[in-house]
């Protein structure tokens, strides 16, 4: 392991040193980006591209690897690089000469959310106090999170690590990371979203195929919907979230795909779902997968016929900007050109608005609790070990704990949750009758009620489903669905009753294919 490390730290070293030599060597103005052999490729494409001899593995992991080079000094998505990845690359082209089964990723160049553990790489939580390159204590896992190990089984090339805010505790933008803003990869005057921002920003501007996000209140869907992509925010107990960096491990924390596509995402999905023993949670999955796949129900008649709820005071009593209700009208007609019938406002006289602004966002409640079991999972050599510890060597005191009033609570207990209980009971009631009283077969709403805000304000993303979705356990797909005057993406999301992912997929996949609403962002080095 201290080899790995002392090799990783020599990457971000030469990683510095790279942007240091770009923004010196730069032209004086913004360069706009070259043509990228594999911009916007999708699994399919690369997969077939494999079988058919057109590249090898290691060749197109360079080829992001060099992309990464060129584009990181501008966007800083990532904390940290695999310095194995060409290696893993070769393997890879090795295995398949050999003629050995591969799995559903091979060769697939992919990144991670900073939050999930990797073997051997560092866990800074994005805070300043555990980042080593700022003089902070260096956190190494023993073993890697159930995701990431599943991803490596299936064949996948790990790039990097991304960058998120401090505890991944903004929804908006990267700011209070140790390792400073990531920028939006469709234009960097927008935020990028968060708190998946360096993982969005990646797949979006291309330097990797595919990515892991994780969210608690909207931090899959809110940098998807920034950045014109994909996401899977999954139902609560789908995913595995063992061995990630916790706000609401207990209630809210889940782990999804961003992607190019529909169809990309859903195969991402299927690689990482599912029980594991190293996450109790995720026993409430057996039997509500489907069983031929999120790919089954991939087709463009998935509209047909299906009933649509669709965004009004009845959910939110939030008035959409002039622009935004324009762009979700066209989506509307889109849905209903499919052949999809729409139902206004299904939450009207329910008291589903008002019940969320009274009872607010729950589940955070057990955060100290959960990093307590997150810290002892770190593994016997780890710098730290509980948050007695965290507290004691860092002498700082995390912001995620600061909605504990007077004393700590002893992070061995256990947490009252009680209230999240009833209010995540509630949630649900409200979401299974409405759409049983109007035999609806998903939500349709635009992802934020006004368009994204500049980097350079203090505004915040207006999304429509934090943390409703969140709160419920409900899942949730994210869609481009077009852009504003000022280029900012307009995203719709598709939400559906628990275990309801295929459904979803299937009717995001009608409309994207219908709408091709997503276009190539145009990178730029700047000086």
């Amino acid at each position: 392991m201290k080899q790995l490390s002392s090799r990783k730290r020599s990457v971000t070293a030469a990683l510095a040193a790279m942007i240091s030599v770009s923004m010196v060597t730069a032209a004086p103005a913004a360069i706009a980006a070259e043509k990228f052999s594999f911009e916007e490729i999708t699994l399919s494409e690369l997969q077939a591209g494999y079988a058919g001899g057109k590249y090898t593995a290691e060749e197109v992991v360079k080829a992001y690897l060099d992309r990464i080079e060129t584009y990181e000094p501008t966007y800083n998505a990532f904390t940290a690089m695999n310095p194995e990845a060409l290696e893993e690359a070769r393997e890879v082209d090795r295995l398949r000469a050999a003629g050995v089964p591969l799995g559903e990723l091979a060769g697939v160049p992919i990144v991670i959310k900073e939050a999930v553990d990797m073997e051997g790489f560092p866990s800074t939580m994005g805070w300043k106090p555990l980042a080593k390159e700022l003089g902070g204590i260096e956190l190494i896992p023993s073993h890697d999170a159930p995701v990431v190990a599943r991803l490596k089984a299936a064949g996948a090339i790990i790039l990097g690590r991304t960058n998120i805010p401090a505890f991944s505790s903004s929804g908006t933008r990267a700011t209070t990371s140790w390792d400073g803003d990531t920028y939006n990869a469709v234009d960097p005057k927008f935020v990028p979203g968060a708190s998946s921002s360096g993982t969005a920003t990646a797949v979006s501007g291309n330097m990797a195929v595919l990515g892991i996000a994780e969210e608690t209140g909207g931090s899959i869907q809110n940098p998807a919907a920034a950045q014109a992509l994909v996401g899977i925010k999954p139902t609560f107990g789908l995913v595995p979230n063992a061995g990630v960096v916790p706000l609401a491990g207990s209630t809210r924390d889940v782990i999804g795909p961003h992607a190019r596509t529909v169809r990309d995402a859903a195969v991402m999905l299927d690689v990482i779902a599912g029980y594991s023993h190293e996450d109790p949670k995720t026993v409430a999955s057996i039997g509500n997968i489907p069983k031929n796949g999120y790919t089954s129900k991939l087709n463009k008649l998935e509209l047909k016929g299906k009933r649509i709820g669709l965004y009004g005071p009845g959910w939110r009593n939030q008035e959409l900007t002039e622009e935004t209700q324009a762009l979700y009208d066209q989506a509307v007609k889109e849905l209903e050109a499919q052949g999809a019938t729409v139902v206004p406002d299904p939450f009207a006289d329910t008291g589903f608005a008002e019940y969320v602004k009274a009872n607010g966002s729950v589940g955070i409640e057990s955060v100290i609790y959960d990093m307590e079991d997150y810290l002892e999972r770190l593994g016997p050599d780890a710098a730290i070990r509980s948050v007695e510890e965290l507290l004691a060597k860092t002498d700082e005191m995390p912001s995620i704990f600061n909605r504990y009033e007077g004393d700590l609570p002893d992070p061995d207990g256990v947490a009252d949750l009680s209230n999240f209980v009833e209010v995540r009971t509630k949630y649900l009631e409200y979401i299974n009758e409405t759409m049983d009283t109007y035999d609806l077969d998903a939500l349709v709403y635009p992802q934020m009620f006004k368009e994204t805000p500049l980097l350079s304000t203090e505004d915040n993303i207006g999304a429509t489903t934090v943390s409703e979705i969140n709160v419920a356990g409900v899942p949730l797909v994210t869609v481009p669905a077009g852009y504003y005057d000022s280029g900012s993406p307009f995203a719709i999301v598709f939400v559906g009753k628990m275990w309801s992912e295929a459904s979803l997929l299937g009717m995001a996949f009608d409309y994207e294919q219908a709408t091709k609403s997503r276009r190539a962002p145009q990178l730029v080095v700047k000086p």
